[in-house]
């Protein structure tokens, strides 16, 4: 049986704590769903690497077949619908006899809504004033650095 390679897709970002964080969801999954899925990669849209033909390179490196590429994006915008395609179709080309297959983005899920109540949670239980916004822009300080909300 072939076995299926995962890649997990984001934008890409000139700042390297978004790109970590793609590596880390990447990671998290492959440790999660590592009895359904042994092969899984991260990559990026464009910007950085690895870009999806590195993903789709080392996915097949390791034995893959088929791939599936999963956007980590909530809607189905231009990047779903013509960019990652695009980009995986001219990865596949590299690699004949590989098949491979774009998921829909996240999208609305009741697990997305758990996950916004959650994050609208942690604000209400701290005063609006957790660590990670405290004295910046995104707690709505008038007072707070501009340059730290980035």
């Amino acid at each position: 049986m072939s076995k299926t390679g995962i890649i997990i897709v984001d934008h890409g970002s000139r700042r390297q704590e978004s790109n970590a964080l793609l590596e880390d969801v990447a990671q998290r999954f492959a440790d999660r769903f590592q009895q359904q899925y042994d092969i899984v990669e991260p990559a990026h849209m464009e910007l950085c690497q690895p870009s999806i033909a590195t993903a789709y390179e080392r996915c097949v490196a390791r034995g893959a077949m088929r791939i599936v590429v999963c956007p980590f994006f909530l809607g189905p915008g231009k990047h779903w619908t013509s960019d990652i395609p695009q980009l995986t179709a001219e990865a596949a080309a590299a690699h004949p006899g590989t098949h491979y297959h774009v998921t829909m983005p996240l999208g609305v899920d009741d697990l997305i809504l758990d996950l916004l109540a959650k994050r609208i949670n942690h604000c209400c239980d701290h005063d609006y004033t957790c660590q990670q916004c405290q004295g910046t822009i995104r707690s709505g300080d008038a007072t707070a650095d501009q340059t730290s909300a980035d």
